[in-house]
């Protein structure tokens, strides 16, 4: 158990529906892990754990060495665990560049003469790292937009940026190009490949997408109905009789 992120045995239960169950993962710090599945497997169920939403009812998940059962979702992502989500959570009536402000909430100095005195110099430094990753992600022309106002790919992009704006050592995505056009998830997928090699943020993504997986996953796992059923390459995992089931049928 030498992974950046362990799961180990995971189950999570509503009631008499098993949601996750017996689950185990590995990610590896500088990887690509794709997590794929059918729809109901359990893929944001896992992420939901893993980011102290839900409480799994037993198992064990470990960040660099430590457990993180019990820990609430802003102190995960104080450790270093940030997230996009399927269905957006953006501020839609403020702007690109105060969405990705409030990514930095969690930097800011929590000093009592600091806020008393209104200093700007912080403020100042934490909107200089927005304007990077504005600028990474090509939302120049809309970076004073109000969210709401902007297209669903460009609010994609924004969440993602917020995501990055907590400077995360972990990055976990959600769907990322769901709902997107194929020019979008080409598009998509660069970012995050940059994101795993000019900033060397571990990546860890579910998608329903085999095949923009395929291209982005050093490694693959394979959810059905909350139970991993295969795990290893992007050619493996696609190969195996279960995989095919889950995806085709009989």
């Amino acid at each position: 158990m030498g992974g950046l992120l362990e799961v180990g045995d995971l189950s999570l239960n509503f009631g008499g529906i098993k949601a996750l169950e017996g689950v185990s993962l590995s990610v590896a710090e500088g990887e690509t892990l794709a997590v794929i599945g059918p729809n109901g497997s359990g893929k944001t169920s896992l992420f939901n754990c893993i980011t102290g939403i839900y409480r799994p009812t037993s198992g064990a998940i470990a960040w660099q060495g430590e457990s993180l059962l019990g820990s609430t979702p802003d102190a995960i992502t104080r450790r270093g665990i940030a997230r996009t989500f399927q269905n957006l959570r953006l501020f839609h009536n403020l702007s690109v560049l105060d969405n990705l402000m409030v990514g930095r909430h969690l930097h800011f100095a929590k000093n009592l003469a600091n806020a008393m005195l209104r200093l700007r110099g912080e403020e100042i430094r934490h909107r200089r790292r927005c304007e990077e990753i504005v600028e990474f992600l090509n939302l120049e022309p809309v970076r004073k937009s109000r969210v709401g106002d902007c297209p669903y790919g460009v609010q994609k992009r924004v969440e993602l940026g917020r995501a990055l704006a907590t400077e995360p050592k972990l990055l976990l995505l959600d769907e990322p190009v769901s709902g997107l056009t194929q020019e979008e998830k080409e598009e998509f997928g660069y970012w995050v490949h940059e994101i795993r090699g000019r900033f060397g943020i571990t990546v860890l993504f579910v998608e329903h997408d085999l095949r923009f997986a395929s291209r982005l996953a050093s490694r693959m796992a394979a959810l059905d109905h909350g139970v991993k059923i295969a795990e290893g390459t992007p050619a493996e995992v696609q190969r195996h009789p279960e995989v095919i089931k889950a995806y085709l049928g009989e």
